[in-house]
């Protein structure tokens, strides 16, 4: 696939977020009570941190646990929360290993319908209903992977234009549409007291 992503608004971390079906993933799970450019900046800091290149769902999932953490903690923290995500980056590793034989492209590869890619994004651990309708809509909008139905499994996410999430995010100007979106949202359910 020839992708070039703008989310991490880092040439080097987009490079890898582009090339690395993992990376992306990655990028997905780190993506909640963060700034969305650092989130998708964490998978370039951890393979930097690895001294690799790339991400390896093998090596991740084998890792020894407490230094893991130590690596996504070091400074500056690859998350708000690095020990819990820690975590959770090698759980999602260690099912990419078992199901997918460590090949994140595989969840979307051959896939008949948005439906079927939807349900196998929700059993990834840390992807709920409504990270993985996001990650099927940056599939079907920015990757190509549009299995039949893709828009209507991705919800109001998969909407041409829609600037609701990261799966919009195209450069600079996209990033503030979405991020205004954002903060639209969160101001009104903060007046509705949801």
């Amino acid at each position: 696939m020839d992708v070039s992503l703008h989310i991490a608004q880092d040439p080097e971390a987009d490079a890898l977020l582009s090339r690395s079906p993992l990376a992306a993933l990655t990028g997905m799970l780190l993506d909640q009570q963060v700034p969305m450019e650092w989130a998708f900046k964490g998978p370039r800091t951890i393979a930097s941190r690895m001294g690799a290149d790339e991400l390896d769902a093998h090596e991740i999932a084998a890792y020894d646990p407490e230094k893991f953490v130590a690596l996504l903690t070091a400074k500056p923290a690859v998350h708000r929360y690095p020990g819990s995500m820690a975590k959770r980056i090698q759980q999602l590793c260690q099912y990419l290993v078992e199901h997918y034989d460590g090949d994140a492209a595989k969840i979307w590869e051959g896939v008949k319908s948005g439906e079927e890619l939807l349900r196998r994004l929700k059993e990834l651990p840390g992807f709920g209903a409504q990270k993985a309708q996001i990650f099927l809509a940056l599939l079907g909008k920015q990757f190509g992977v549009r299995p039949k139905g893709w828009r209507e499994a991705a919800g109001a996410y998969g909407e041409p234009d829609s600037f609701r999430s990261v799966a919009d995010i195209t450069g600079p100007e996209s990033l503030a549409k979405v991020r205004a979106h954002k903060q639209e949202m969160k101001a009104q359910a903060k007046a509705s007291g949801t």
